[in-house]
């Protein structure tokens, strides 16, 4: 185990003993550390630690990371408001050229006991503060936020790949979502029922869960956490988060914005609670019974498993998983629209987003005119380092990513499908690959496939029906869209037949609307396997517990048989679940009896 401490200024690193040798052993994984060398009895010492001037935190063009509270060593836990970790030392690796940025100590699952006890202790603090309040402290989450747009944003691009105005433009969909919770938590609000007993008075009211698990994925590391943490903190609940393993870097930034702001306002830190890690730590929030809700972002392989370990603890599960997305371009489209949109939405992110267009359906009228568009533009655009201005297609993640790359273009080859377009690696330092079109038929094996890559698969179709029936061909769905100007078209490509989102004459939306699937793998289990692309009304229930109270204005007996008799009579089914009743004098002038049940259930 890998511990580092900091004693008059100097950090100090110490391996405990290899309980297979009996003795400590400095792994090849820790290049960072040149030390002098001491033998004690229960441990090996490297005293001081000093960074590899070959690190890339040396570089010049990496000295904005200071600026947002970044060095070449940095422990990845934010636990009880403060940063300390107990894990392996691991890089921040640069996409570009796969050299170090930094070095990141993750978390240990006893870190991740020390934080998830302070977190509940927190949880009953926060869970107190009225929700304008909670919205108060989220206001100035993005007001700093905004105030590090620029140098966040570079990060994204730094340690992710994307490029730069796509980094930035990540780090504002965080600040516009903390804009939005902020006039959320005035709208924590329920409806009004109408009960069929007189003198008697229900309404909806809310209550947080408690904590919220936030899992991350590299693609989009600190949006998605945006799309989360910001509602479940107005929603009154605490909130832990596992970063990407592959970003360690942005996640210890984003949290440190968010630690601070969270002590100037004299709050317990662990009501943000963060951890770089890998699978241990995301298994343990899994299956942790004290997180009432785990939200997570990945592929749909990992995305059931996480599904069926929380369902098995009866907790709360939001899903965001893969997408096989396709844009279907009728013969009336407005062509140049469609093109643009296309493009941005194949090639954006490296292909490496969720909503990515991965296929693309034209009208046999149109096919060979878009086609010869299409590729020509896909010819022009420039691929390089995602921090340079002009670039429109950096690297993909990481090596593991290009490998992948390679495997899918050979298979394609293999199967003797037309590659009309890109279709190689880039040799480089890096992980560059080229943009691909390729003509391919629907039913090909590898269109079932999501290659997490810019490869967009091309075919052509006669009727809306046909292509409809090719948007619903494959295991995944997100976010299709179809182009086209005819009404009647355009409604039948909303209704139950026809999309997965509803998009049309564009590509991919943002947080103002839900985003779902009739043919996603979400749809096994709808309760529970939801999207974090939410509504208002949406976003409060995922991360509250509503309750319909029931008030009589005067005070009466409850007659216990009586009413369960009429319950019965009434509602079938539900005479034998539990009343309770709570006296609120107190909280309600004038009212003597609250009585509680759960959503939906109306009990006398």
């Amino acid at each position: 185990m890998v511990k580092i401490h900091e004693i008059h200024g100097e950090s100090y690193m110490y391996l405990l003993p290899s309980p297979r040798r009996g003795e400590a052993q400095l792994r090849s994984s820790h290049p960072r550390f040149t030390a002098r060398r001491i033998q004690l009895p229960q441990a090996t010492f490297y005293l001081p630690i000093k960074s590899n001037p070959k690190m890339g935190f040396a570089k010049k063009e990496y000295e904005f990371l200071s600026e947002i509270g970044l060095s070449a060593e940095n422990l990845g836990c934010y636990v009880n408001g403060k940063s300390k970790a107990n894990g392996p030392a691991v890089s921040s690796v640069n996409p570009v050229n796969n050299q170090t940025i930094a070095k990141v100590v993750e978390g240990s699952i006893e870190d991740y006991e020390e934080g998830m006890k302070a977190c509940s202790e927190a949880a009953q603090i926060w869970m107190q503060v009225p929700a304008p309040k909670r919205g108060e402290i989220v206001r100035q989450i993005g007001d700093a936020l905004r105030a590090k747009l620029e140098q966040l944003g570079r990060l994204v691009s730094l340690e992710m790949g994307k490029i730069l105005p796509e980094g930035i433009g990540e780090v504002q969909e965080i600040i516009d979502m903390c804009d939005f919770a902020v006039g959320l938590s005035r709208q924590l609000n329920g409806s009004i029922i109408p009960s069929e007993r007189p003198n008697h008075m229900m309404f909806e009211t809310w209550n947080p869960l408690g904590i919220v698990g936030v899992i991350t994925a590299f693609n989009f590391p600190c949006a998605v956490l945006g799309w989360n943490a910001c509602i479940a903190l107005v929603c009154g609940n605490c909130v832990v988060w596992k970063g990407a393993p592959t970003t360690p870097l942005i996640t210890i930034a984003m949290t440190k914005i968010v630690g601070e702001v969270l002590e100037k306002n004299n709050l317990p830190g662990a009501i943000f609670t963060a951890f770089c890690g890998g699978a241990e730590i995301g298994q343990a929030i899994a299956k942790d019974k004290r997180i009432h809700l785990v939200s997570f972002t990945g592929s749909s392989k990992v995305g059931l498993m996480v599904q069926k370990t929380v369902n098995e603890r009866c907790g709360k599960c939001l899903l965001e998983l893969s997408g096989n997305n396709a844009i279907i371009v009728m013969d009336d489209a407005d062509i140049k629209l469609a093109v643009r949109s296309v493009l941005f939405a194949a090639v954006g992110t490296a292909g490496q987003r969720c909503t990515t267009c991965r296929r693309l359906i034209l009208h046999e009228s149109i096919y060979q005119t878009f086609l010869d568009q299409l590729v020509e533009v896909y010819k022009q655009v420039k691929i390089g380092d995602p921090l340079e201005k002009g670039t429109l297609l950096g690297p993909l993640h990481t090596p593991t990513s290009k490998k992948n790359y390679e495997q899918g273009i050979e298979k394609i080859k293999s199967q003797a499908w037309k590659i009309l377009t890109g279709g190689s690696v880039i040799e480089s330092e890096g992980n560059f690959v080229q943009p691909t079109i390729v003509e391919i038929s629907p039913d090909a094996d590898v269109v079932k496939e999501e290659l997490f890559a810019p490869v967009l698969h091309v075919m052509k179709f006669k009727t809306f029906e046909e292509a409809v029936k090719i948007n619903n061909s494959v295991p995944q769905g997100l976010s299709s869209s179809i182009f086209t100007g005819k009404p009647e078209i355009i409604f039948k490509w909303i209704g139950p037949l026809g999309s997965d989102c509803g998009i049309v004459n564009g590509v991919v939306v943002k947080l103002e609307v839900t985003l779902g699937s009739n043919t996603c793998v979400a749809q096994l289990v709808q309760s529970t396997m939801e999207t974090n692309y939410r509504l208002p009304k949406e976003l409060i229930s995922a991360n509250g517990n509503s309750f319909t109270v029931k008030i009589h204005p005067e005070p009466f007996s409850v007659d216990l048989q009586h009413h369960r008799y009429d319950l019965n009579s009434s509602s079938e089914g539900f005479g034998q679940r539990f009343i309770s009743s709570f006296p609120l004098k107190s909280y309600f002038p004038g009212f003597s009896t609250i009585e509680s049940s759960g959503r939906g259930i109306f009990l006398p």
